[in-house]
This record gives C-alpha cells, structure tokens and sequence, in this order.
C-alpha cells in the first residue's frame, strides 16, 4: 500500500472481539504453507468467519486483554496488514505480537477503555497524540501516544521498508562524500 495513503488512514469501522486472540486464530496454522496474501484470507475465520469480506481498508481490530497471544508467528499481524487493518486497540498484547505488529506495518495501542467500543463503531486515531475519538458515541479514549521512531516505521510500511529508505538515503550520502569519487 502507498505511503501517503498508509498516512491518512486514521479513520476506520471497529471490528470487536474479546481476550486472548492468539496468533492461531489470525494466522491459522493450517495454512502456513501458502503465500502470506492466501493465508490471510482465513484471518479470524474461526471466531468470525466473514471477516475478509467485510474488513476494508482502514478498519480497526479492537481486542481485549492478551491480544496475539501464542506463537512467534509474524504471519499473524501480517495477515491483519494485507487486510488493510491499521489499528489493533486492546488492553493488552502479547509482548511479541506488540513488536511484530510495529515491524510488519501494524500499530497496536493499549486502551483502558478498549471495552466501551461497539462493533461497527466509527473511530478515529491520532497516534501521535495517543488519541481515539469514538465518532458513533461521540466520546474520547486515551492510549499512549506511540512513540516517533515508531511512527516511522508504521508510515514506511514496516521495519524492512524503514530500513530499505535509510539504506538508500545513507547510501546516497556515503557516494556523495567518499574521497574515491
């Protein structure tokens, strides 16, 4: 997906669920011989099994405690991100899906309030300020904010893509200075 358009999704339907939605029912393990885009297609089928056909670019996952919990599987926020999920609000995540989920593109925010989002509700975030504006209820959340560096690579679309943009950016320095030129 294009950055900028990474960037503007801020605003999104929320797709509710309760604790300890593990890595199995995101990414379930049967189908973890095929490409990330196939495996996808089965995200949450177990607890929702129309799910991909109704997420659309830009909605939210809203979990409650121990969100990502089980295996290491990056596959998990992965199949979240082809989705065209943004935003994952719970009260808690696994601690390795929280650093998956940064890495692949994804950014999971913790919310005491996450329980007084409905299904379908329209909200709104500011990561940045560590902000969700329930749109439908018309009330605020807090999170905390998410830290720039962070930021920078969700908006890259992931660690790889912020890695790759430094490469290139340093590589482009390093030809212009080094003394052989």
């Amino acid at each position: 997906m294009n950055r900028n358009v990474l960037e503007n999704l801020k605003k999104g339907r929320a797709f509710v669920y309760g604790d300890d939605i593990n890595t199995d029912i995101l990414a379930p393990g049967a189908y973890l011989k095929y490409s990330p885009e196939e495996m996808s297609k089965h995200c949450l089928e177990s607890i929702d099994p129309d799910f991909v056909n109704k997420v659309k670019p830009g909605d939210i996952v809203v979990g409650g405690k121990n969100f990502g919990v089980g295996s290491s599987r990056e596959q998990a926020a992965a199949s979240l991100v082809i989705l065209g999920v943004r935003y994952v609000i719970a009260k808690s995540f696994a601690r390795i899906f929280y650093r998956n989920a940064f890495n692949l593109g994804l950014t999971p925010l913790i919310c005491r309030d996450y329980s007084k989002i409905r299904p379908l509700d329209i909200l709104e975030i500011n990561p940045k300020e560590g902000s969700i504006i329930n749109l439908t209820q018309k009330s605020v959340y807090n999170t905390d904010s998410v830290p720039e560096h962070l930021l920078k690579i969700v908006n890259a679309g992931g660690l790889l893509e912020e890695l790759k943009n430094k490469i290139n950016t340093n590589s482009i320095k390093t030809l212009r200075f080094r003394k052989d030129n």
